[in-house]
């Protein structure tokens, strides 16, 4: 359990009081050390609130501008890079990989679309045998393993949650259309022009704002709610397919994600150090039509899965009736585990983060935490006690 009481900074519109509320219910109940939450309508906050501390000794006060590494919600910033060079008319998402990657071709990935990359289709969850420890910083000599690596399933027949890889992949294909990488391309067209404090590939000189990561990826609960044996469509079925997505965290190693290395790094799928502010800022521009079209924005968030396929990685480890279905590198909220429009769209992180943006009310949202907890799949209720306050909050708007 957390203290009895926390210090909450930050503002809330009166009638979104509830939010609050969540927020300090948080730290009681569920042992919150730091965290921010933020909500924007129309692109203007009406919920920005911090509160806590950002190292596990409770000595360093949590601020507005604290980075946290925010792990796979970091996806939601690596796909509205390759967008943006979409709504240009820079990338064609249905041309081969190849044609902006040449050295992709190899391991019959010679005709794989784009798009594949962005839905979790290509078969790429991981390189054939393990990376040496701290290879994931290699930007060039990760790349060049995934371009060799022959796809562990018939690419487009089937998804499974590329954990690691999805960074890299999208993130060289930005690189090869714009020359810059993505965490740069991030930096310049997107977070400054915006004022949003989102980084991948975070500077020197912001590692002083940022909170450290306290807790750790549970392995052996993995392991335990983990079927015993593989399936098909794997290609080698010697390994077990959650194995394999472990085997793409690229041999980080453990206790790194608080290190400097591990901050300065791009490792686009899941080392984004963001605030809380600044995620909801972006989502806010996306949704405020600032980033891309229209036309761009519903492709986005379209649906690139079957009714009912179940993904192959992150399916066993999801929460129970919880069917994942993918757009362009965001989660839908088809099921509205996270508010009641099925058509809100965004991506969570391992321990708990969780980003989206709501179009349809004029709505983004965005939670940062340096307790690690509940997953991927958005099932921190942390999060969904926050979500739940936000349209509670937004039903009594309208009534």
């Amino acid at each position: 359990m957390g203290p009895a009481t926390v210090n909450v900074n930050g503002h809330c519109a009166p009638e979104f009081a509830g939010v609050q509320e969540a927020f300090e219910r948080n730290f009681r109940r569920h042992g919150e050390i730091g965290a921010a939450v933020t909500v924007t309508l129309d692109g203007e906050p009406v919920v920005d609130l911090w509160g806590g501390h950002k190292d596990a000794d409770r000595t360093q006060d949590w601020e507005r501008d604290t980075l946290v590494n925010v792990y796979s919600t970091s996806k939601g910033m690596t796909a509205l890079c390759a967008h943006l060079l979409v709504d240009r008319g820079e990338l064609d998402l249905d041309a081969p990989v190849a044609h902006y990657w040449p050295e992709f071709a190899q391991a019959g990935k010679r005709d794989l679309p784009v798009r594949w990359l962005l839905s979790h289709r290509s078969g790429l969850i991981a390189p054939r045998t393990p990376l040496p420890p701290g290879r994931a910083y290699d930007w060039d000599a990760v790349c060049t393993v995934l371009a060799a690596t022959e796809p562990w399933w018939e690419p487009g027949t089937a998804q499974g949650y590329h954990a690691v890889t999805f960074g890299y992949l999208v993130g060289e294909v930005v690189r090869r259309v714009t020359g810059q990488s993505l965490g740069a391309f991030l930096r310049s067209e997107i977070a400054e022009p915006l004022g949003a404090r989102v980084f991948i590939g975070t500077p020197n000189e912001e590692h002083a704002s940022c909170a450290d990561m306290v807790g750790q990826l549970d392995e052996a609960l993995l392991a335990e709610r983990l079927p015993g044996a593989p399936r098909p469509p794997f290609r080698s079925l010697d390994d077990h397919p959650m194995a394999v997505v472990m085997l793409s965290l690229m041999s980080i190693p453990t206790g790194d994600v608080n290190s400097a290395a591990y901050r300065s790094a791009e490792i686009p799928g899941g080392n984004a150090h963001a605030s809380a502010h600044g995620l909801a800022t972006v989502y806010g521009a996306l949704v405020g039509g600032k980033l891309v079209g229209p036309g761009t924005l519903e492709a986005m968030r379209r649906s690139q899965s079957r009714p009912g396929e179940p993904d192959l990685a992150i399916g066993p480890l999801a929460p129970p009736g919880f069917e994942l279905r993918w757009g362009l590198g965001y989660m839908l909220n088809h099921q509205c585990r996270l508010g009641p429009n099925p058509a809100a769209f965004g991506h969570g992180g391992a321990g708990g983060s969780y980003a989206f943006a709501d179009p349809e009310n004029r709505l983004s949202y965005a939670y940062t935490m340096n307790k690690y907890g509940g997953g991927t799949a958005g099932d921190d209720p942390r999060n969904g006690g926050l979500v739940k306050a936000v349209y509670q909050a937004l039903d009594g708007r309208r009534g």
